[in-house]
């Protein structure tokens, strides 16, 4: 077997809550670099991060040129978003462009923490979205319920059911 190049990742995100395919960015990242036999460190981010470098107010633009021209970037795929758009309407991102790795994702999928947030908001299960070490995390600390003090959607559960029951086991087909 080839040997391997030291490689350290250093994401950003909400990861909140953190799911799969978030701990999926990094294995992607990791192979990626791999293959290409680039070290260093990088940040590591997905392409709708990538796409806030265009947000005005958001970001720096010295704090941006420092991340591309110093670390590079490894930005991994997302559905709905395209990177070499953005990194050819961004004039810092282009001049770096040499020290932006795009990561392909071979495995595509439409997961967000929006999306589970507003799930577990309704009672529904996030089992095998999220790692169940963080599905017993959000349920101990009463995360992302209606009454918890997170202010995200309005709940919809029917009276009793927290949606706890159906993600810790399988459903009864009886």
């Amino acid at each position: 077997m080839k040997s391997r190049i030291p490689v350290v990742l250093l994401a950003c995100g909400s990861f909140n809550p953190i799911t799969n395919m978030h701990l999926r960015l990094f294995e992607v990242a990791r192979d990626h670099l791999h293959q290409t036999a680039v070290p260093e460190l990088k940040l590591l981010c997905g392409a709708d991060v990538l796409k806030t470098f265009q947000t005005p107010n958001l970001w720096k633009d010295a704090h941006i040129q420092e991340i591309v021209e110093k670390f590079g970037v490894v930005c991994v795929s997302r559905t709905g978003h395209n990177p070499k758009e953005y990194i050819s309407g961004s004039p810092i991102l282009h001049r770096y462009r040499h020290n932006i790795h795009l990561a392909r994702e071979p495995v595509q999928n439409e997961l967000s923490s929006t999306y589970v947030r507003q799930a577990l908001s309704q009672g529904h299960s996030v089992k095998y979205l999220l790692p169940d070490a963080v599905i017993t995390y959000i349920r101990d600390h009463n995360l992302y319920t209606r009454d918890s003090s997170w202010k995200g959607s309005s709940t919809q559960r029917s009276e009793g059911k927290t949606g706890w029951e159906e993600s810790a086991s399988p459903r009864n087909s009886s």
